[in-house]
């Protein structure tokens, strides 16, 4: 299964996907990454630019990618309830 590289933005905690040669919030501009992941996680971590990049995997669908685990789709694409069931005292920009 192919793999894309995520992580989070240290100053904001923004999910962010490696599009080849920078990060974006957008899954649908992650790029599969080979054999080079390991190597490329390791080069980011040590700029200290990116909290916990890691290799997620995903399939490509007609909406772009789709991660595999509900964990990496709930970061990808937000939360998994509905947001008027949520509590009324909690701005949905707040989730």
């Amino acid at each position: 299964m192919p793999r894309i590289l995520t992580g989070n933005r240290l100053e904001t905690g923004d999910v962010l996907y490696w599009n080849g040669s920078d990060w974006s919030l957008s899954i649908r501009d992650a790029v599969a990454i080979g054999d080079e992941g390991e190597e490329l996680v390791a080069r980011l971590t040590a700029e200290e630019r990116i909290n916990d990049p890691v290799l997620i995997e995903a399939e490509p669908s007609s909406q772009g990618w789709r991660p595999r685990t509900t964990r990496e789709r709930v970061r990808a694409f937000g939360p998994s309830v509905r947001a008027d069931l949520g509590r009324p005292d909690i701005s949905v920009e707040s989730i």
